[in-house]
């Protein structure tokens, strides 16, 4: 097992798709942590105190970087708008929807500086399930 304080970071400048208005550019921070092999968090800093953050499958941003991904409150899908190769991310809550466009490139780049931590298929290897159970059934 490998030192879970690993993490690998990345910013991404993005765009809120406005319908009928355009987009807003903004930044958002993207985390991999060996603690949590299967999750990105996406930070989205909006001019809040708190970022607002979401968190979804390695997975499900490496699928969407080569086509549709997604059934649930996550999506993701390549585009090729106006020369520009972008990623998009859609995302749903109860309070809301938000569709994003992302520079395909970097995001790519993280994704495959989090290869690197840990390869794709052996992220149970750094889990320990023993520890994981024993934590959940103390605090139930």
């Amino acid at each position: 097992m490998m030192n879970s304080s690993v993490t690998v970071s990345a910013e991404l400048g993005l765009s809120l798709v406005v319908p009928d208005h355009g987009s807003v550019p903004l930044v958002a921070s993207l985390y991999y942590s060996a603690d949590d092999p299967y999750a990105i968090r996406m930070a989205f800093h909006v001019g809040t105190d708190e970022p607002v953050e979401w968190i979804f499958a390695r997975d499900l941003l490496a699928v969407g970087l080569e086509g549709p991904a997604g059934e649930g409150d996550v999506q993701v899908w390549p585009a090729d708008e106006h020369g520009r190769e972008l990623l998009n991310i859609a995302l749903s809550s109860p309070f809301g929807e938000a569709h994003f466009e992302a520079p395909r490139g970097s995001t790519a780049a993280f994704l495959t500086r989090t290869y690197e931590v840990i390869a794709p298929g052996h992220e149970t290897d750094y889990i320990n399930v023993d520890g994981e159970l024993d934590e959940l059934l103390w605090r139930a």
